[in-house]
């Protein structure tokens, strides 16, 4: 028998070897899949924990993942949740580039509730800019991503009652406030039942009616509790604080005050906790008329 030069023979083995792997094993794949998840799961954590800037390289991380498999769920998701950090830190710009990863990529097929989603996070980013207008624009494309009976429907809703408080139309932020109550309440949605009641509370609030300011904050306050969302549960003490304050109850308003300010420092809210002494003193500086 011929026996093969050795070069010859090495050629061809490596030849062979090179056959029998495919470009992207299903192991590889897989074993990005899961590295995404776990990097959005330590996201959560730090988030929980109040540790923005690891939640957010934790979440850069998981899109990045999923951007090299072209997982459109999985970009959407993190360019998202990064989004909303990024807010949190009152880094608008980088909030705004996170969602550009949904965007900007026309090649890759998003689910129409992402994108309504996405469109979503862009009015509440222009809301805490005060940018109404294009709030406006950004929460009628949330709209019409979503359809009939979306899961968003109550967020959009709250996000109009928001924009008509701003403009002063009391009446219809407390219609969009109701008609987000109603849609929460028939998805199951807590969260954003606590956002239509307590939107529903600053209505009243504007009105000069405390008592029912007072009687839609405290069921925004129990679900936010329960839910476990102190940024929120900081917004229902300081609304619960000038309910108080426009009926007479200076002690009661310096109580749920004092709340705010502790639960805004335990959570390292620094605007809310800003907030919560800015009303604190005001309350101070009334009862002592200086």
């Amino acid at each position: 028998m011929r026996v093969l030069p050795a070069l010859f023979a090495t050629a061809l083995a490596a030849l062979a070897a090179g056959c029998s792997q495919p470009p992207k094993s299903e192991n590889t794949v897989a074993a990005r899949q899961l590295a995404a998840i776990e990097a959005n799961r330590k996201g959560e954590t730090y988030v929980r924990h109040g540790e923005l800037e690891n939640a957010a390289r934790s979440y850069r991380e998981a899109l990045r993942l999923s951007q090299s498999l072209e997982d459109p769920e999985g970009i959407a998701a993190n360019a998202i949740n990064l989004s909303i950090v990024r807010q949190r830190q009152g880094r608008f710009a980088d909030a705004r580039g996170s969602l550009a990863a949904v965007l900007e990529q026309p090649n890759l097929r998003f689910s129409a509730a992402r994108l309504a989603e996405v469109a979503l996070r862009h009015a509440l980013l222009d809301l805490d800019e005060r940018r109404f207008s294009s709030a406006h624009d950004w929460v009628t494309r949330a709209d019409q991503h979503c359809g009939q009976r979306c899961a968003l429907s109550g967020a959009i809703h709250n996000v109009r009652a928001q924009l008509a408080l701003q403009a002063g139309q009391n009446e219809k932020a407390a219609a969009s406030a109701r008609a987000a109550h109603e849609a929460s309440r028939a998805a199951g949605d807590r969260a954003e039942l606590a956002n239509a009641l307590r939107l529903l509370g600053l209505a009243a609030l504007r009105t000069g009616d405390a008592a029912a300011a007072r009687a839609h904050l405290e069921q925004a306050l129990v679900l936010d509790r329960e839910i476990g969302a102190p940024r929120k549960i900081v917004l229902d003490l300081l609304a619960l604080g000038r309910a108080a304050a426009l009926g007479g109850e200076r002690d009661a308003a310096r109580a749920y005050y004092t709340r705010a300010l502790a639960v805004s420092e335990a959570d390292r809210d620094s605007a809310g906790a800003a907030e919560a002494r800015a009303l604190l003193d005001a309350v101070d500086k009334a009862a002592t008329g200086k």
